[in-house]
């Protein structure tokens, strides 16, 4: 009989390995109508993200940069959540994001793909790599004209 907390590392090992050599949407995005930069510098990862966003949907969404494997795999799984759905629901996703990888699961929240990203709370000092693209996210959503940084 196989421990279910061992599924669940084998399957963040599967996901992350195979975001992190094949991103998904990892290109500049020439007509983004939001862009953000982050940078953890712990680790030295250095995110863009691009997002084009019309009538409050966010349409297409982005990365370059370079990152350890477990930011790489945050931004590729994130730019492929939050497509097609609308700003608000982006931030509530954030939010619910932040607490899932810093606190405790969000009680009733289905995360879908983005769920294998919890196991990166059993290491502490990887969770600003998990955060780091979602804050650039956020700060490209509000328009925020700071860098995003994970300190």
């Amino acid at each position: 009989m196989t421990e279910p907390y061992g599924d669940l590392r084998e399957l963040y090992q599967e996901v992350i390995f195979d975001h992190n050599r094949h991103p998904r949407n990892f290109h500049a995005m020439d007509d983004a109508s939001h862009t953000a930069v982050g940078h953890n510098p712990l680790c030295g990862d250095q995110l863009t993200i691009y997002a084009r966003v019309k009538d409050g949907i966010v349409q297409e969404a982005s990365f370059v940069g370079h990152g350890c494997a477990i930011s790489t795999a945050s931004a590729s799984l994130m730019t492929e959540a939050v497509k097609g759905k609308p700003i608000a629901e982006v931030e509530m996703l954030f939010r619910d994001m932040h607490a899932m990888l810093t606190a405790a699961h969000p009680e009733g929240r289905d995360f879908g793909k983005l769920e294998v990203l919890s196991g990166v709370r059993e290491f502490p000092a990887r969770v600003k790599c998990a955060t780091l693209a979602w804050h650039t996210l956020h700060n490209a959503i509000t328009q925020a004209k700071d860098t995003a940084r994970t300190e």
